[in-house]
């Protein structure tokens, strides 16, 4: 066999390599960056930040950026489309705690990453996105695939920047990873004219952030926080009701500890699901909208609400009006705008929750409060997650099999609809980080993608992207990613054949007027194939267990279509407009 040419060799672009390819050394860090090009300092400040992978798609305004990856040591990942990339580096991020980081160029290309940046910033993810603009001289002149990307951009970023220069280019990245990771984090966009990435800085640049109106506070007020640990002493009734801010600030094993040596029930968020165990005696589980009765009847009858990361958004509070009305509010969150902003709070907190909760938990007392845990095990045992078994496969035995082959350990990434709700009712998730889902935006295709961003954050990892058939429709061009890069993600996808959540509210409001909700599903098992990846189906409940440890097993992307039955509704439910004891309860057994 004829051995390739050098120059063929180096003509191969550096899209990511295969599994087990080693990285490139990193060079050290250079003594000058005077004579750089703006591409190069770009690639030096992304490597001072600690960057290791880079999701995007390019395209002329950035090619010099490209240019440079060339001979980067960062790791390149070609996405199919540029919100791909987006959820890719929003799944990252999520999974890991570091910052995810993406990359489109002018135009359409910055145009295609605003769903993923929405997602990011309702969620508080900590996601830096790079976006080319055309030549300085030509901004505002609808020049071609010219897009005023700041401005589209600045409602759904917590911090955004038009570089110019080459000399304001490094310090402008350097601030972008320093504000998404701070206070309470965020997605930052940096919009780059292509004239600053090919000219050279002439004298040494200015690298240090210059931000002197951002200081997020962290440290919390110990009077504050003094006041707050009083009302949870003298309280007979107290509920922790904790959102994602808990698993950001990485504050878990803190709110346990508060738990337990309180005797504090908890119920979280959908984003908050595994910063406690759900397997545990005090945890209520989710609340809200399709939340747990227990929890949401807890609230209601609870005397204190300690809020903790959490910012009482409408899918939690149903009714505002009559959200626990006996309850004295104690609210912690990093961010001062958050306070009071839906619920009026009787003792605000602000700061970051993990330096909160370690101040907090010496002044907590432990008392019994059994009268209260009693009340609460008898709502537990009256209305527990459950479903009417038998018949067609139902889409809760699938989650439920799902967590117990995986022993509620994997990486659960979801779309949205009803298959989201059902894994947060029936997987049972035990540890921080484990869920990967769209919280706030509610942005159907965010599964695969992020399901992948989280593979590449996670090498070695069982990575479960549970979605639905119309959420996966969205996106699903992406397997071609995850196969090209040996990213060995599963997929589990509900088929319905309906757009499910839609189709229960058609059902339960609109007098089962069913108006273009049906969703044929198309051969999924032949589409993986044909995208790179292996597939199969199974449409019988005693195939399930099997069907799911095959998937599993399997080492390379795989997806499984699974049959279910087409008008299954999630419940509880309450509807838009009640209080959150007004549930619908539909049949639970």
């Amino acid at each position: 066999m004829a051995k390739k040419s050098k120059a063929a060799t180096r003509a191969r672009p550096r899209t990511g390599g295969k599994p087990g390819a080693k990285p490139r050394t990193r060079k050290p860090r250079p003594s000058s960056y005077a004579g750089m090009t703006g591409a190069q300092i770009f690639h030096q400040m992304l490597q001072v930040e600690g960057v290791e992978i880079l999701f995007g798609f390019p395209g002329g305004a950035v090619l010099p950026i490209f240019d440079e990856l060339y001979r980067s040591p960062i790791r390149f990942v070609q996405t199919r489309h540029e919100q791909g990339a987006a959820h890719m580096a929003d799944g990252y991020a999520r999974s890991t705690g570091k910052v995810g980081v993406c990359i489109a160029t002018s135009g359409p290309g910055a145009t295609n990453l605003v769903t993923g940046l929405a997602t990011a910033h309702m969620d508080s993810v900590p996601v830096v996105a790079f976006t080319g603009q055309v030549r300085s001289f030509l901004i505002g002149n609808d020049a071609f695939q010219e897009a005023d990307t700041t401005g589209i951009t600045r409602p759904i970023t917590k911090h955004n920047a038009l570089v110019r220069t080459a000399e304001e280019l490094g310090r402008t990245v350097r601030e972008a990873f320093y504000v998404a990771r701070t206070g309470r984090p965020g997605p930052v966009l940096v919009d780059i004219a292509v004239d600053s990435t090919m000219e050279k800085v002439t004298s040494e640049p200015d690298l240090a952030p210059n931000l002197p109106g951002y200081r997020p506070r962290v440290t919390g007020h110990m009077r504050q926080i003094k006041a707050a640990a009083d009302a949870i002493n003298v309280s007979e009734r107290p509920v922790l009701y904790v959102g994602g801010g808990v698993i950001i600030s990485g504050a878990s094993q803190e709110l346990r500890a508060l738990v337990q040596k309180g005797k504090i029930p908890v119920t979280t968020t959908l984003l908050a699901l595994g910063a406690v165990d759900e397997s545990d005696a005090l945890s209520l589980r989710m609340l809200g909208m399709h939340g747990s009765a227990t929890a949401n009847y807890a609230v209601q009858e609870c005397d204190c609400l300690i809020a903790v990361g959490a910012r009482f958004d409408d899918r939690i509070t149903g009714r505002i009006e009559t959200f626990a009305p006996h309850a004295k509010i104690i609210h912690v969150d990093i961010d001062p705008a958050s306070i009071s902003k839906s619920v009026a709070a009787d003792v605000p907190v602000v700061g970051d929750a993990r330096d909160i909760l370690q101040k907090m938990l010496p002044l907590i007392k432990p008392v019994r409060r059994t009268a209260w845990l009693n009340r609460i095990a008898e709502w537990k045992k009256q209305y527990p997650f459950s479903y009417v078994r038998g018949g067609r496969i139902k889409p809760q035995a699938v989650i439920e099999t799902l967590g117990r082959l995986t022993r509620h350990e994997a990486i659960i990434a979801t779309g949205v609809g009803q298959h989201q709700m059902w894994t947060a009712q029936f997987y049972g998730f035990r540890r921080p980080r484990r869920l990967i889902t769209s919280g706030g935006l509610g942005t159907m295709g965010f599964g695969l993608p992020a399901a992948i961003g989280a593979q590449f954050g996670n090498p070695g990892q069982t990575v479960v992207d549970v979605d639905g058939d119309g959420s996966f429709a969205m996106t699903m061009g992406e397997l071609v990613t995850a196969a090209r890069y040996g990213q060995p993600v599963k997929v589990v996808v509900i088929d319905n054949s309906y757009l499910g959540m839609v189709r229960q509210w058609q059902q339960m409001f609109y007098g089962k007027r069913y108006s273009a909700v049906d969703h044929p599903c198309p051969d999924l098992p032949k589409l993986a194939e044909a995208l790179g990846a292996t597939g199969a189906r199974v449409t019988e409940p005693g195939e399930l267990e099997d069907a799911l440890a095959a998937m599993l097993k399997h080492e390379g992307p795989y997806v499984l279509a699974v049959a279910v039955e087409p008008e299954e509704n999630v419940f509880p439910m309450v509807p838009t407009g009640k209080s959150l004891h007004e549930m619908e309860m539909g049949r639970l057994a």
